[in-house]
């Protein structure tokens, strides 16, 4: 709009001034005096009008995020009963944004009825002169009505011109949110970096991390090592930096101090893009797409075959899962398809983690969603899998039970390691992973001492406690 209009209007200025500097000096300079006039008076007044359309961008922007919230939520929001709730909160929001859009038109509509009077006045000043150059005889009456006819090609795109002046303070606020996304610094790349292709040691050194809106560090002074073939372990309490430490295990933090090494290598001089295809990651909520189990594999590794995704599902124990579904890899699991379990769920996410053929297998909570005995199968699968696997295994837990295997295990307390060993010798300091053990098991007896309901068989002797 604004190439088209501004290709117009000087075109449009270029012909009259020509021509009205060939019949007097004073017309020209009538007609320019025109544009720092209506530019002044498009700016100014337009300025509350990007105040307005900022807020209305704000809020469209909080009705998209409610509207998201509540559709993700659909099940807790319904069986609450809390639909009607939503419905109203949603349509407040809604009729907030409409209250501002009115009066952002009204204001526009006040805009251009400022801008027309100015433009008429104007162009009867100029009228007026040129009548005044007729009855002086520097002018005839034909040049008169053939600039009083050119002086649309002015007025009329000079108008417009304060429309896209509007439009403009529209935009500006989307603009301004526009370059904030591309202000935002993106990750740091090494000049020359570092393929980790055989990944055969990994180490932090004195390791800190301090959260941007933090002000005590997520992890202090953490150091340790392992490699290929070993099993970790990082266990405490909740807000121990367990959660941190994982994302600066994957980059996706960096440290505050200290260094984290991959072959000896700092991970300022990895390519971290390329060390990542060599991970395997298990997450508490396994992120499983609507889609055949095929495609939730092939997600990671769209090359491989239908017997190499067999072989993992075999390795993850999800044969019930194969058993279930009735067109093998090619059944639908999710929306509109096959209905499967939180431990399937686990199972099928393991299964994609080891499909990637990883160096770096991460298990990050990967049980506490479960119950106990969906708990027990899932940790007897992720032990069969670092057993067999020659890979560098790190558990993040917080029930104890699923950690039992690990060769050493890491107690974090307040984001430093405060005691390091095997189980068994942790258990002889009685520190706090003995606490934490004692208060574990307890609740596990408490569960198992309860009396059963009317007609309920009880389960064999430590089934529960592993």
């Amino acid at each position: 709009m604004f190439v088209n209009l501004v290709f117009l209007t000087l075109v449009g200025v270029t012909f009259v001034m020509v021509y009205a500097s060939r019949v007097h000096w004073s017309i020209p300079l009538a007609f320019l005096a025109t544009v720092p006039i209506l530019f002044t008076i498009s700016t100014v007044l337009s300025r509350r009008v990007k105040v307005i359309q900022k807020v209305i961008v704000a809020e469209t922007t909080a009705l998209a995020g409610a509207t998201t919230e509540s559709l993700r939520n659909i099940e807790l929001v319904k069986s609450l009963g809390l639909a009607k709730q939503e419905e109203l909160r949603l349509n407040a929001t809604t009729d907030k944004i409409l209250r501002l859009e009115l009066r952002k038109v009204r204001y526009i509509r006040s805009i251009s009825f400022v801008q027309g009077t100015a433009v008429n006045f104007i162009r009867t000043c100029i009228l007026l002169l040129m009548l005044y150059l007729i009855f002086q005889r520097e002018m005839s009456v034909g040049q008169f009505f053939a600039l009083l006819f050119y002086s649309f090609f002015i007025f009329g795109p000079m108008q417009e011109l304060g429309n896209v002046v509007n439009i403009f303070r529209e935009t500006e606020a989307s603009l301004a949110n526009f370059d904030a996304i591309f202000r935002i610094p993106v990750d740091p790349k090494p000049r020359d970096p570092v393929a980790i292709d055989d990944l055969r040691e990994l180490s932090f050194t004195g390791v800190s991390f301090t959260h941007a809106t933090g002000s005590t560090p997520a992890l202090a002074d953490v150091s340790f090592s392992a490699r290929r073939g070993e099993t970790l372990a990082f266990v405490g309490p909740s807000g121990a930096g367990k959660t941190t430490l994982v994302k600066l295990l994957v980059g996706l933090y960096r440290p505050s101090h200290g260094a984290i090494l991959y072959n000896q290598v700092s991970n300022e001089r990895v390519d971290l893009d390329r060390f990542r295809e060599r991970i395997g990651f298990v997450t508490q909520d396994a992120q499983l797409f609507s889609g055949s189990i095929r495609e939730n594999l092939l997600f990671v590794r769209p090359s491989a075959t239908d017997a190499q995704c067999l072989d993992v599902l075999r390795r993850a124990a999800a044969q019930s899962l194969l058993g279930r579904a009735e067109q093998g890899l090619d059944t639908v699991i999710g929306e509109g398809g096959m209905k499967i379990s939180g431990g399937e769920k686990q199972r099928l996410s393991i299964a994609r983690a080891l499909l990637r053929e990883p160096q770096l297998l991460v298990f990050d909570e990967a049980t506490s969603s479960l119950d106990s005995l969906t708990e027990e199968e899932i940790s007897r699968t992720m032990r069969d899998v670092t057993a067999t696997a020659d890979v560098i295994t790190v558990l993040i837990a917080h029930r104890l039970s699923t950690v039992l295997h690990a060769d050493r295990i890491f107690v974090l307390e307040r984001g430093r390691i405060v005691e390091e060993g095997c189980h068994d010798d942790l258990l002889a300091r009685k520190g706090l992973y003995y606490a934490m053990w004692r208060q574990q098991v307890g609740e596990r007896r408490t569960v198992t001492a309860a009396p059963l309901a009317p007609g309920r068989t009880p389960l064999p002797s430590g089934a529960i406690a592993g």
